[in-house]
């Protein structure tokens, strides 16, 4: 589980950052990227909707995307200054259920490069 001060909770979170910040399309994976200038922590939600599939395929793909966002926190994959870090919301597509672990880890993270560089530059 993400620690508290790593998730994203709230609804107007989630639509502030799919509003307002940078999107970047994968294959299985629609990530959202905006920068924080209040929040000295990285933040991550997940959206993964009935289209993914039943519950259980639902619950795999959160899973996954939460290690994921978990490893990109360890390796310090976003980029941070003291004054800024980043809030994500990663919103999975149909199929995504059907894929690998290293698949989707390469979509994951190579979104949030995309997104990062869109964003930082």
């Amino acid at each position: 589980m993400l620690a508290k001060q790593n998730r994203l909770n709230r609804a107007e979170d989630f639509r502030a950052v799919m509003k307002s910040g940078r999107k970047v399309a994968t294959e299985h994976l629609v990530i959202y990227l905006k920068r924080d200038e209040a929040e000295p922590h990285a933040r991550f939600g997940f959206v993964v909707a009935k289209t993914v599939g039943g519950a259980v395929n639902r619950n795999l793909v959160k899973r996954r995307l939460r290690e994921l966002a978990r490893e990109s926190l360890k390796i310090s994959f976003l980029p941070t200054d003291n004054s800024s870090s980043f809030q994500v919301v990663v919103r999975a597509q149909p199929g995504a259920a059907e894929i690998g672990w290293n698949r989707l880890r390469e979509e994951f993270f190579t979104g949030i490069k995309i997104s990062v560089a869109k964003t930082v530059s």
